[in-house]
């Protein structure tokens, strides 16, 4: 499997990008719920507000307009949001500075940001992603694809490329599409080492694609956002509608993706359809 950029071969006049957890895989939930969350309660030691803390991850996580934020960016937010209520939280100036400054929010690139700095909040921003990463490799094997991806996936591939766009550890996302027999129907994978999804779409895009010609599959408004800001089309996975928009992307999208009539009134049906849901 291709996982670089470098590695990619534009065969297709079309592009169709995907993400992963809670788009294509029905991972979110349970690696919010089992692994980010309650690991940075263990590494912050913030057992005595635990549950008031759960309660704001899982909603910034998963619930609302920042559903799907890079999990550095949504640490510093959360602990935002708990000090704002009154909440004592943990020194964390240095992370969100690194956040605010990075070109690349992975793991190696903090690393690499430890070794000039050696900073203790960023050595332990690093522990606590290095623990979500053990804790999701362990997770009992019940993640599995949502209904209809696919037949999605199959069907796209007759007219376009397909590439793999997630903030999530390429690692996770290489084990799980190899795992459940999806790998096959994709391009190259790009996972966060490999750049924002923004950034991983631009460079997808130079290899030739018109703005017209690229579809950005996404259930989280990032997704929508690194669509837009490189001029591409957004199709939307409607959260709790998963199987039912994945069906919808093979009987409608797809067509309107190759006759040229995806923008303007059909995509802001749907985008529209996509903020209603999303608090």
């Amino acid at each position: 499997m291709k996982t670089t950029m470098a590695e990619f071969i534009k065969i297709k006049d079309f592009l169709v990008c995907v993400d992963s957890d809670g788009c294509a895989m029905d991972t979110m939930d349970v690696k919010h719920e089992k692994c980010f969350g309650p690991k940075i309660v263990d590494v912050w030691g913030l057992q005595d507000i635990a549950e008031r803390f759960m309660e704001v991850w899982l909603s910034i996580n998963l619930y609302t307009k920042t559903r799907g934020i890079n999990r550095f960016k949504g640490l510093v937010k959360v602990f935002e949001v708990l000090e704002e209520e009154g909440l004592r939280m943990p020194e964390y100036a240095s992370i969100k500075n690194w956040v605010e400054t990075t070109k690349e929010l992975s793991n190696p690139s903090l690393e690499r940001e430890i070794e000039k700095t050696g900073d203790p909040q960023l050595k332990k921003a690093l522990e606590w992603s290095d623990g979500v990463n053990k804790a999701i490799r362990e997770l009992p094997e019940e993640d599995k694809p949502f209904d209809n991806v696919l037949e999605g996936l199959r069907a796209a591939k007759e007219i376009a490329d397909i590439a793999i766009v997630s903030s999530a550890n390429g690692g996770a996302v290489l084990s799980e599409w190899t795992r459940h027999n999806l790998a096959p129907e994709v391009s190259v994978m790009l996972g966060q080492e490999a750049g924002t999804k923004a950034a991983c779409i631009a460079g997808l895009k130079g290899f030739g694609y018109s703005g017209d010609h690229v579809l950005m599959v996404g259930d989280a408004p990032g997704d929508l956002q690194a669509a837009e800001s490189n001029g591409v089309l957004f199709y939307p996975i409607l959260v709790g509608k998963e199987g039912f928009s994945w069906s919808r992307l093979v009987s409608e999208a797809l067509g309107k993706l190759a006759d040229g009539t995806y923008r303007g009134e059909y995509q802001q049906k749907l985008i529209d359809e996509f903020n209603s849901i999303l608090k």
